[in-house]
């Protein structure tokens, strides 16, 4: 039998849920599985979905992330959970069918966003199951690749999501001039299987999600409200939104932008025709304004 040890950790009110594996488990990159089809070879996974609360689960070498429905608290079963996935793991429980055979090409694709000055590069294997943000290489001294992105004189800042990285550059050049560069590079990169962010780092940036307990109801309902409905359009063209500060008597909203959200110019236009508009829609009197920290 194996020595299989897991931790369950969670935070009231939030939706995902973190379990860290003692050692390594057989699996070479992490994957996202979004519902019980697509864990058709994976049946640590199945056995997961087979959970009626369970929405999605993210799994790596040595953690699992489970996203709940909003029917139960993780309080309430957190511990049970965390005793079937290590029993299941000490049983010789297959993680994941064909492990010697997953390993499938890379493909890297770039994609131009509304901000000129930056360019999505997309792929078509998980990278990181928490949003990262550099903006100079001493920031990047957690993430190996970014270290290297920022070797080029003419990138600036770089953001990282699920499936993408969003690069900023300087005006020293154009974008046909280095997608080609930047693309290979980030291919071959991937394809070696090497270290995208220090599993230390982001297992601690998996800890940091805001925590709820710390805002009042209006401030967790603005927070959702950005989560389910503002964050994934934001996301597709490359960048992110992240609640900052709410004034109940002003009723303005402040934000943080990030990726290609920060510093594009159509930014104030997106902000007041697009998130403000949401949150008026939705939250009625509560939300007058809406104003990016950083521009």
């Amino acid at each position: 039998m194996s020595n299989f040890k897991i931790i369950g950790n969670s935070q009231i009110g939030k939706d995902w849920a973190l379990f860290e594996i003692n050692k390594p488990i057989s699996i070479n990159s992490e994957k996202k599985f979004n519902n019980v089809d697509e864990a058709i070879d994976s049946p640590l996974v199945k056995q997961l979905f087979y959970l009626p609360f369970v929405k999605c689960v993210i799994v790596s070498k040595s953690k699992i992330e489970i996203q709940r429905f909003n029917i139960l608290e993780w309080n309430e079963v957190i511990q049970e959970v965390s005793k079937q996935i290590e029993d299941y793991l000490n049983d010789g429980g297959i993680v994941l069918n064909n492990y010697n055979n997953e390993k499938i090409p890379v493909s890297i694709y770039a994609e131009s966003t509304p901000n000129p000055a930056v360019m999505k590069f997309v792929t078509n294997k998980p990278l990181v199951s928490s949003t990262f943000e550099f903006k100079n290489i001493d920031e990047a001294k957690d993430s190996p690749l970014a270290q290297k992105l920022f070797h080029y004189p003419y990138v600036k800042e770089i953001f990282m999501d699920y499936n993408y990285i969003s690069i900023t550059k300087y005006e020293i050049c154009k974008w046909d001039e280095v997608i080609l560069e930047l693309r290979e590079f980030i291919k071959n990169y991937i394809q070696e299987e090497k270290t995208i962010v220090n599993p230390d780092f982001s297992t601690k940036k998996s800890k940091s999600y805001l925590n709820l307990e710390e805002f009042d109801s209006t401030e967790n309902q603005i927070i959702k409200v950005l989560d389910e409905y503002v964050k994934p359009a934001v996301a597709s063209d490359g960048g992110n939104i992240a609640f900052q500060k709410y004034d109940p008597k002003e009723k303005i909203l402040k934000v943080v932008l990030q990726g290609a959200c920060s510093g594009c110019p159509s930014s104030t236009f997106t902000l007041k025709n697009g998130i403000e508009n949401i949150l008026k829609e939705m939250m009625p009197g509560i939300v007058n304004k809406v104003e990016a920290i950083n521009g």
